[in-house]
């Protein structure tokens, strides 16, 4: 019956994403009574996902980029033989797994998983992209969070907010006391997980002397900068060949 699956054996070259949502997590956080806008809590718990997905799944991303509840991963070089299915399945479980320990739930969660084919050019772009989605859920979870203090029900909130521009939403926040642009840079930028050299003391078991050794650690880095400024370019120039 090898021959009714389909799509077992359609593969995928490098270099591409492969990026997680998490599903239905609207119900998830109200059974964990998320704080609004921003739960700090789940956000640790992401980017400890994200690490996980880089150091442990197995799978060898270069690196990860979270927010909200959902990961990008980048690829040069792919398991499985580049097989889609094997990809978005193993990714999606070991994901949600992960999430599951980091948070210790009891209630079972899903991921869905999707392959994004990219070049170098695109793969910035993708980034860019996704780094200004993490800025609008950023302006738009603060401006509802703050008119629900107000009163409002979630329903009214997002009737209320329907159609207003990125600078209107600045300004509804700066009426409440919220200057948008000096929230924690996590919630406006998200979070960059990668390998980076650092140096580690230790005694060379041959000769007994201490000597510094190069290794590659994983980096949570929750500041990350803009990836359309000089210095975010330069930063991914680093993690992507070619740029």
């Amino acid at each position: 019956m090898r021959d009714r699956e389909l799509y077992s054996s359609l593969a995928a070259l490098p270099p591409l994403f492969v990026r997680l949502d998490g599903r239905a997590f609207h119900r998830l956080a109200r059974i964990l009574d998320l704080a609004r806008p921003f739960d700090e809590h789940f956000a640790a718990a992401m980017a400890g996902v994200a690490r996980r997905l880089v150091v442990d799944s197995g799978t060898s991303p270069v690196f990860a980029y979270t927010f909200s509840d959902e990961c990008s991963l980048f690829y040069t070089r792919l398991p499985f033989g580049g097989r889609v299915e094997k990809l978005d399945s193993v990714l999606a479980a070991f994901t949600a797994s992960a999430l599951t320990i980091e948070l210790g739930l009891e209630e079972p969660v899903a991921f869905d998983a999707r392959v994004v084919f990219v070049d170098p050019a695109s793969a910035h772009a993708y980034l860019a992209g996704r780094q200004a989605e993490a800025w609008r859920n950023h302006i738009n979870a603060y401006a509802q969070a703050l008119l629900i203090a107000d009163g409002l029900s979630s329903r009214q909130a997002a009737a209320r907010l329907r159609g207003l521009t990125s600078p209107a939403l600045h300004e509804l926040a700066y009426q409440h006391g919220v200057n948008l642009g000096e929230t924690p840079a996590w919630q406006r930028r998200g979070t960059l997980v990668y390998r980076r050299p650092v140096e580690v003391t230790g005694r060379d078991p041959r000769t007994g002397e201490v000597a510094v050794a190069v290794r590659s650690r994983a980096w949570i880095d929750r500041e990350p900068p803009l990836f359309t400024s000089e210095e975010g370019r330069a930063l991914l120039a680093r993690l992507i060949p070619g740029l």
